[in-house]
C-alpha cells in the first residue's frame, strides 16, 4: 500500500516536472530576460501581496456541517477555504493543524451525486408541498454520475429533488412556484432550502475530505519568495496558497491564481511586465495545449456529459461546439453545476437536457443571455497583455484560442499558463525551498 502511495506520488511529482519542462521549451523569450524576471520574484517577499478583502482569512473546522460550509463560503463570497483538524488546535504545525482546501464546487459535486440518495428523504418532506411525486419526471440514473443505491433502485429522481427545493424557495417567498432567479451567485436559496434537509445538514466536511478539487494545504511563510508562490500556482497546479508566520501556524493571507493575475494587470507600464505581455501569444508558446489536447463537449451532448468530463479530467471548465470544425458558441464551469439544483425546469426532461438547454436556462435565470452563451476566447495573434487583461475583468480562469480564419478552438490558456510564462525553476529549488513534507503534500 505505501510502495503504490509512493509510486502515485512519483508519478504526479513528475507530470509538473513534464509540463513545466515543456513550457520552457515553447517560450521564446530571451534566456537572459527569463533569469532577471525569476531573480527579481525570488527576492520579492510574500509580506508584499495584498492582503485578502477585509485582512482575515476565512477557515472552517473539518466538523462543520455542509450547509454551513456553503453558507460560510456565500456570505464571505469565496469560493475555497481552508479546513482546519479539530483535533489539532493546539498544534503550532500545520502539518497537523490543517487538512487541505475545500472547494465551492466540490460541495456542489457532492451534492449532485448524493442527490440520488437523498430523493427519498427530501421528496417525502417536500415533494408534496411542491405539487410533485416523486419519479414523474425524466431520473438522472445511475448511468449518468455513476451513482448507485436504493432511491435509484426505486425510482426516486433528482428532478423530485429539483422540484422539492423550488418548491420550498416558493413557499417560503409566497412567489407561487417561480424558481430563483438569484442562482447566478452563491445564494441563500441553496443553503437554506437543499441543505437543511437530510443527509445534507448532518453530514460533516471531512465526509468528502479526499473528493473532487480537494487541494492540499501547502503554505508558505511571509517572508518567502513570491518565486515559490508562483511556482507553486502554476508547475504544482495549486489555485492558491494559504501564507503563514514563519514558526506559527495561523493563517495570514490566502493568494490565489486569480488574484496573481489580477495582480499583473496593474504593472502594465512597469518594462520587464511590458516586454513579455507586448508578445503576441503564439510568441511565448501559447497556447501550451493543442488543439486535439482540449477537451470540449458538443452543444447537443447532455449536459451530465459535461460534468462528468469536468470530474473524470479534474478541469473546471469546457468549450461548448458545433459542428464538424467544432466551432466554439459558448462555454460551461464547473461552478454553473449548482444550476442543475436551484431551476426545476433543468429537471423536467433531465435525460433529454442538452448543454445548450443548460445554457438558455442559466442566461435566463441571470437574466444575462451573454452569461454562458457568449464564450470568451482570443486568436493566436492578440498580446498576451490582452489575454491577462481579458482573463482579468471577466473573472474566468481560461480563455480558449480560436483559429484566425474562423471559431474552431485550437487551444486553451490557462490563469496557470499565464503564470508560468514568467518564471522558471532554478536548479534545486523545489529540493531546497519545499522539502519532503511539501512534497509529500503535492503528490497527494
Amino acid at each position: 500500500m505505501e510502495q503504490a502511495k509512493l509510486t502515485e506520488n512519483t508519478s504526479k511529482l513528475a507530470s509538473y516536472d513534464a509540463y513545466f519542462e515543456m513550457v520552457q521549451r515553447r517560450k521564446k523569450l530571451p534566456r537572459n530576460l527569463q533569469e532577471t524576471l525569476t531573480d527579481a520574484f525570488a527576492n520579492i517577499p510574500v509580506s508584499s501581496f495584498p492582503q485578502v478583502p477585509g485582512g482575515k482569512v476565512i477557515e472552517i473546522d473539518a466538523e462543520t456541517s455542509i450547509g454551513d460550509a456553503v453558507k460560510i463560503l456565500s456570505e464571505s463570497n469565496i469560493l475555497s477555504v481552508p479546513v482546519k483538524n479539530p483535533a489539532a488546535q493546539n498544534s503550532l504545525d500545520w502539518r497537523e493543524r490543517y487538512l487541505g482546501v475545500l472547494d465551492y464546487s466540490a460541495i456542489v459535486l457532492w451534492v449532485l451525486e448524493g442527490a440520488e440518495t437523498a430523493a427519498a428523504a427530501i421528496s417525502a418532506s417536500s415533494a408534496a408541498a411542491a405539487g410533485v411525486g416523486a419519479g414523474t419526471v425524466g431520473a438522472l440514473g445511475a448511468l449518468a454520475l455513476g451513482a448507485t443505491g436504493p432511491a435509484a433502485v426505486a425510482g426516486l429522481t433528482v428532478a423530485a429533488v429539483g422540484a422539492a427545493v423550488a418548491g420550498g424557495v416558493a413557499a417560503d417567498r409566497g412567489a407561487g412556484k417561480d424558481a430563483p432567479t438569484a442562482a447566478d451567485k452563491l445564494g441563500e436559496d441553496f443553503y437554506k432550502v437543499i441543505l437543511q434537509e437530510e443527509p445534507f445538514k448532518s453530514t460533516k466536511v471531512s465526509s468528502i475530505i479526499k473528493s473532487y478539487r480537494w487541494a492540499p494545504f501547502v503554505p508558505v511563510a511571509m517572508d518567502s519568495s513570491m518565486l515559490s508562490v508562483l511556482l507553486l500556482l502554476s508547475k504544482y497546479r495549486l489555485r492558491n496558497v494559504p501564507v503563514i508566520e514563519r514558526g506559527s501556524p495561523y493563517l495570514k493571507n490566502f493568494i490565489t491564481q486569480s488574484a496573481v493575475v489580477r495582480g499583473l494587470v496593474g504593472c502594465k507600464g512597469r518594462d520587464w511586465f511590458d516586454c513579455i505581455s507586448a508578445h503576441p501569444i503564439s510568441e511565448l508558446g501559447l497556447p501550451y495545449m493543442s488543439a486535439d489536447e482540449v477537451i470540449s463537449v458538443r452543444d447537443d451532448e447532455l449536459i451530465l456529459e459535461a460534468f462528468k468530463k469536468m470530474r473524470d479530467n479534474n478541469i473546471g471548465g469546457l468549450p461548448v461546439v458545433e459542428g464538424p470544425k467544432k466551432k466554439i458558441v459558448g462555454n460551461v464551469s464547473i461552478r454553473d453545476i449548482r444550476f442543475l439544483l436551484l431551476k426545476p425546469e433543468l429537471f423536467s426532461n433531465f435525460r433529454q437536457l442538452t448543454v445548450a438547454g443548460f445554457m438558455n436556462t442559466v442566461a435566463s435565470a441571470t437574466h444575462d443571455a451573454t452569461k454562458a452563451a457568449t464564450p470568451i476566447t482570443c486568436k493566436l495573434g492578440s498580446t498576451l497583455c490582452a489575454v491577462i487583461d481579458t482573463l482579468a475583468s471577466k473573472l474566468v480562469h481560461r480563455i480558449y484560442v480560436t483559429a484566425e480564419d474562423g471559431d474552431e478552438v485550437v487551444g486553451v490558456i490557462t490563469l496557470r499558463d499565464v503564470i508560468s510564462c514568467f518564471i522558471y525553476e532554478p536548479p534545486n529549488f523545489f529540493d531546497n525551498y519545499f522539502g519532503f513534507s511539501a512534497q509529500e503534500m503535492l503528490g497527494n
